[in-house]
């Protein structure tokens, strides 16, 4: 007979976070969110998770929301429900790491402002760069739970989990999470490894799965038999696919098993009706790929990144192309070292396979992101990395092998002095720590009352927001070569000639028809299209970030001139001949498409 007892099963809810994370790109706004806040504290949950992950960012960079001002809210409304939130370790909730001071500051104004429970983790499980978080934590006096990434690869083992378990607690752990982000437990392999943590450890053990194969409540449920009795579940609106189990499921399958929540499932559906009527506004954001797949099995990519991944590739124009890209991931993650794919690592990872798909050519472009990663900026991988990539990647540069914040110096007072008068006070020095060029813009636009965030796309006649339409595809023969083409869009119609935005081998590009037979290409920038090894141009649409040279600049071949940004990845693009630069036709700020002569070098 086990000797697990039956007892109560204590339920978090992450639809405030997570569950619109994982469906509909993390646009759920706060206004949203309070009205429905009285009757998620009335119901008892273990706590609500509120905050991080891609929570800040979003706010930031599409909601035009200050995201403190969100938790200071959350906090009023719930006064309740103790408050979760996500931490990246070393990461914060940006996309690098950043000096112990900003890290303590992080976790000392989170405390402040409302967040009762920090669940902690690190993209790489490198437990170094959660020691500094951890600390702070308990510092602040709140509840440190530390995270194990899940994943499977050959060198993910259960010893490994359980070792990392067990350092945990001597960082201080007040319990142990398994963030399961991808939806890869199965519920056996579950039973297994929880049981192995209940015995090993004498902290509550919390499983956080997500739905996307359709395994996690069973993964549940397992878990619960073999000693778990902290379960993460999302309410019905936001529940299934690539979020999580319901938590009106969950609550109805406990019941009668010595196992119940306590909870009140006529309470969970009242959230659960008032929640879908929210989301029916977001309905421009929805995307068929955050449905139920078993293939995450095979692809392995989490939910919030299959989501976030599929508008980006909407955005580039190649949407029709995310099969191969999720075909793509699982390679590029063996080259790495097998990463668990989670925050920054699943961006990491999956930017790179899309630039491997659009580009024609595995690593023809690599991301300064990946760079980091090869010389150690992110810490230890997993496993041995691919020498050749990582040759391509950051040829005889040297590797560090040690805790990455250990070369940063403190940050707070350069930060401080940066943004200056912008900052009303230190959350606001902290959301420019977080993304300096967003959060100046965020910072400058509110201070000057120009803050609009990004519309929700509404159809007249209902009043509800619709998504855009399919392209049209089609094929093209041209001098007897053959392309896919669709068209995404149509141009102005002037002079008898027509423009239209087409997707031609998975790039986008404008282009002019003026007769049946031919077409003259032009970008709507104006810039010529290049024609010669001189010419810079990219293999990305996106962002110019900086320009590394100037008129008159002699450059080596391979020397980096721009750095762009695509899906929040910065990518050097580089000189392909030796000279010196003639015309610089981008700034800071521009709009990119592969093809235009950005830079000319003779």
């Amino acid at each position: 007979m086990s000797k697990i007892q039956p007892s109560q099963v204590h339920v978090t809810d992450v639809v405030l976070r997570d569950g619109h994370q994982s469906l509909i790109a993390t646009r759920l706004r706060t206004e949203d969110m309070l009205p429905v806040c009285p009757k998620l504290d009335a119901i008892g949950f273990h706590s609500l998770e509120v905050w991080g992950g891609a929570t800040f960012d979003a706010c930031v960079r599409f909601l035009k929301e200050d995201p403190w001002e969100r938790l200071r809210s959350l906090r009023e409304a719930l006064p309740n429900t103790p408050l979760q939130m996500l931490l990246r370790g070393q990461n914060l909730l940006g996309y690098r790491h950043y000096a112990d001071d900003v890290v303590e500051r992080f976790v000392a104004k989170s405390a402040d402002n409302g967040i009762d429970i920090f669940r902690v983790f690190d993209a790489l499980n490198d437990l170094r760069n959660l020691e500094t978080a951890m600390r702070a934590v308990k510092a602040s006096g709140k509840h440190a739970q530390g995270t194990l990434c899940y994943t499977v690869s050959p060198v993910h083992t259960l010893e490994i989990y359980i070792e990392q378990a067990r350092r945990l607690i001597d960082m201080g752990a007040d319990s142990i999470a398994i963030k399961d982000m991808a939806g890869l437990l199965t519920p056996y392999a579950t039973g297994e490894l929880v049981a192995a943590l209940v015995e090993s450890v004498d902290v509550p053990i919390h499983l956080h799965a997500h739905a996307t194969s359709g395994l996690a409540p069973l993964c549940h449920l397992k878990a619960v038999e073999a000693g778990c009795r902290h379960i993460d579940a999302c309410s019905s609106a936001f529940a299934g696919g690539t979020s999580h189990p319901s938590t009106e499921a969950m609550v109805a399958a406990l019941q009668g098993t010595g196992y119940e929540s306590g909870l009140d499932l006529e309470a969970l559906k009242a959230v659960g009706d008032e929640l879908r009527e929210v989301r029916k506004k977001y309905a421009a954001f929805e995307s068929e790929f955050t449905r139920e797949d078993v293939s995450v099995q095979i692809n392995q990519v989490p939910g919030g990144m299959m989501s976030n991944l599929a508008n980006q590739l909407k955005e580039q124009n190649a949407l029709s192309r995310i099969r191969e890209v999720f075909a793509e991931i699982p390679r590029v993650r063996a080259d790495l070292g097998y990463p668990p794919l989670v925050t920054p690592t699943s961006q990491i990872v999956g930017t790179q396979a899309v630039m491997n798909v659009l580009t024609g050519e595995r690593y023809k472009t690599i991301t300064n992101e990946v760079k980091r990663y090869l010389m150690g900026g992110y810490g230890q991988p997993p496993a041995e990395v691919d020498a050749e990539v990582q040759r391509r990647a950051i040829g005889n540069e040297p590797i560090e092998d040690g805790r990455p914040a250990d070369r940063l110096g403190p940050e707070m007072q350069r930060l401080t002095a940066e943004v200056g008068e912008l900052a009303d006070g230190e959350e606001d020095i902290l959301t420019f720590a977080m993304f300096p060029d967003l959060g100046r813009d965020f910072l400058q636009g509110r201070r000057d009352g120009t803050l609009t965030p990004e519309a929700l796309p509404v159809a007249e006649s209902s009043g509800r927001p619709v998504s855009e339409g399919t392209p049209t595809e089609f094929v093209i023969d041209v001098h007897g070569e053959s392309y896919e083409v669709q068209i995404t869009g149509v141009g102005r119609n002037s002079g008898g000639k027509r423009q239209v935005y087409l997707t031609l081998d998975g790039m986008p590009e404008e282009v002019v028809f003026e007769a049946k037979d031919a077409y003259v290409g032009g970008a709507a920038s104006g810039r010529a299209q290049a024609s010669r090894p001189g010419h810079v141009t990219t293999s990305m649409p996106g962002n110019i970030v900086d320009v590394l040279v100037g008129v008159g600049d002699n450059v080596k071949e391979g020397q980096a001139v721009l750095i762009t940004e695509a899906m929040k990845m910065e990518t050097e693009v580089q000189a392909r001949i030796a000279g010196s630069v003639k015309a610089v036709h981008v700034a800071k700020g521009d709009r990119v498409t592969p093809g235009e002569v950005l830079i000319e070098i003779e």
